[in-house]
């Protein structure tokens, strides 16, 4: 990993036509770097955190005197070096103890922010002012008062009014833009932060970054500046990689989720867990080094009981898993059975439009066809697969092998069974292979005489338990009920409860290591085992905790977890 006493620049926004767009640029020199290729009233060294600038971008190098004011100003004020401790925070701070943006629509998300006219009236085709809150949401610093002020000190002589051809010599104007600037540590890197808003598209937007790279910026790596905040103390690991999730959330109950764990959420119970097992290791640790003055080295009955309830609380991280792993990643779903069943008339209705070519033809269907629906707040993407049959039929015979692999590799299915027709040797082959899954049965054509009842299907997996629902794609009959019950198999029964629930496949697989090894201490401490032992599983659930939240985690792990990110983020 590259030191992080550099400072960093990237496009914060997606490219293509917008509004406006948003040039990210985060370090010690920051705001001198800024400030080569900005050109407004006021320089942006000589301004206070947390203003708003409005002025020129302009292609600029920085010379041996630019900046010389900034860069000699140091993180806490004239005199003290310009350069910054950096290292990885050794606990998990909370969202509480630094910058968060407001939610939008709230009372806190109206703070305004001080801005500096320009020499002349700004032209109507500038970019929309987003500001951003620079303190805690709800602290004092929160309800700071808009107001428009002129500069606190005179604008530099050398710079020209906005509507000069050429700002400063032979420089060129690439742009109208308002400048953001915040003082560390009151920024979302917590160091000195400065976000350009100019023209959306491509071009204004590379222009100003270009001029930045030249001022002597290096272009950030992919989420490098939440990495920064990270390493700086204002967001844990899981913090961290909820904005990732936040980003890419494609239903509300995602976004939700992803904000919970945004805000702390699993964060602050994982270090409740975390607490309780230091101490418990503290006190075993305690015993076996002064075993002589505490009467031994066994582990008390009090302690077993703390150990046991730090495992409970680990427990019902997971019991919302697989519904929050849903939310988060998204869900395939096969509509599986034989063929000439309704599954494309019933992937049809539950779309709401004609997607797949439905005729009385047996074998129509050859390719899978996909679409995605929310269910329960999960992105659920069905496919409409060829019906499953031996066939000599070259090009359906490929259709029923992709079939089939879906199938294979589904954790949910959704088995469509004709209900008009007594079961065939197609749906025993089926029902074989979804024992061993989630699995919901839609028994179609309710419309017409029953033939084949629901406990007959059940019959054909073991008894298993489970949801038949009957319905008619035809007549879109049953649909409602079709998609509760694929809400519940999903597990979104009880979901506003699990807001802390794991839904990360590397939080799962940490934290159930965690879990094991509680397990395991809990049950030899019962049995009278050394306390040594128990020891070595307690220190071993800490360091698995630590690996979720980042007090124990590699430089490598780290590179996995925000390559994954956007630039700019």
């Amino acid at each position: 990993m590259r030191p992080l006493d550099d400072t960093i620049a990237a496009i914060a926004t997606a490219s293509g036509a917008a509004g406006l767009a948003v040039v990210r640029v985060s370090g010690p020199q920051a705001v001198a770097i800024a400030d080569a290729v900005f050109r407004g009233n006021a320089a942006l060294g000589d301004a206070a955190g947390s203003t708003l600038h409005h002025g020129w971008a302009v292609r600029a190098e920085i010379g041996p005197e630019a900046g010389r004011a900034e860069l000699d100003r140091g993180p806490g004020g004239p005199g003290e070096p310009p350069a910054r401790p950096f290292g990885r925070a050794s606990c998990a701070p909370s969202l509480n103890s630094a910058l968060a943006p407001a939610i939008p629509g709230s009372a806190r998300a109206s703070v305004a922010a001080q801005v500096v006219p320009p020499t002349r009236p700004a032209r109507e085709a500038v970019p929309p002012i987003k500001a951003r809150a620079p303190a805690i949401p709800g602290s004092a610093r929160a309800s700071v008062a808009a107001q428009v002020v002129p500069p606190a000190r005179p604008a530099r002589e050398a710079r020209a009014p906005l509507g000069a051809q050429a700002p400063l010599g032979s420089e060129r104007r690439l742009d109208e833009v308002v400048v953001a600037l915040f003082r560390g540590p009151h920024s979302y890197t917590r160091e000195d932060v400065v976000e350009i808003s100019c023209h959306g598209g491509s071009m204004p937007a590379g222009r100003v970054l270009e001029a930045l790279l030249a001022a002597g910026a290096r272009l950030a790596r992919p989420g490098e500046f939440t990495l920064r905040a990270f390493l700086n103390g204002r967001i844990d690991l899981a913090q961290a990689e909820a904005v990732a999730d936040v980003i890419h959330a494609e239903t509300a109950a995602a976004h939700e989720l992803a904000l919970s764990q945004l805000a702390g959420e699993l964060s602050r119970r994982l270090e409740a867990v975390s607490e309780r097992v230091a101490d418990a290791l503290a006190e075993v640790e305690a015993r076996v080094d002064f075993a002589e003055d505490v009467g031994g080295i066994e582990v008390p009955p009090h302690v077993i009981e703390a150990i046991a309830e730090a495992e409970r609380s680990l427990a019902a991280l997971f019991e919302g898993a697989a519904w929050a792993r849903a939310v988060r990643e998204g869900l395939r779903v096969p509509i599986v059975g034989r063929p000439n069943v309704g599954k494309s008339s019933l992937f049809n209705a539950l779309l709401g439009e004609e997607r797949a070519i439905v005729t009385d033809v047996p074998g129509t269907t050859r390719d899978r066809v996909s679409e995605a629906i929310e269910v329960a707040g999960v992105r659920v993407t069905l496919s409409d697969t060829a019906g499953l049959r031996e066939s000599v039929e070259p090009v359906e015979a490929i259709g029923i092998a992709r079939a089939r692999e879906a199938l294979e590799g589904c954790p949910v299915a959704l088995w469509v069974v004709d209900g008009a027709e007594p079961l065939a040797s197609e749906d025993r082959w089926i029902a074989e292979r979804l024992r061993s899954k989630r699995v919901l049965v839609a028994l179609n054509k309710r419309d017409l005489p029953a033939v084949t009842r629901a406990a007959q299907v059940t019959a054909l997996l073991d008894g298993e338990p489970v949801r038949v629902v009957a319905v008619s794609a035809a007549r879109n009959e049953g649909l409602e009920e079709l998609r509760v019950a694929l809400a519940s198999l999903l597990g979104a029964e009880g979901a506003g409860g699990h807001a802390g629930a794991v839904g990360n496949a590397r939080h799962a697989e940490a934290l159930g290591r965690a879990r094991d090894a509680l397990a395991r201490a809990s049950a030899i401490a019962g049995r009278g085992a050394p306390g040594e032992i128990v020891a070595l599983e307690l220190r071993e659930s800490l360091a698995a905790i630590g690996e979720v939240t980042g007090r124990s985690v590699g430089e490598d792990l780290l590179d996995r977890i925000f390559s994954r990110f956007c630039i700019g983020k």
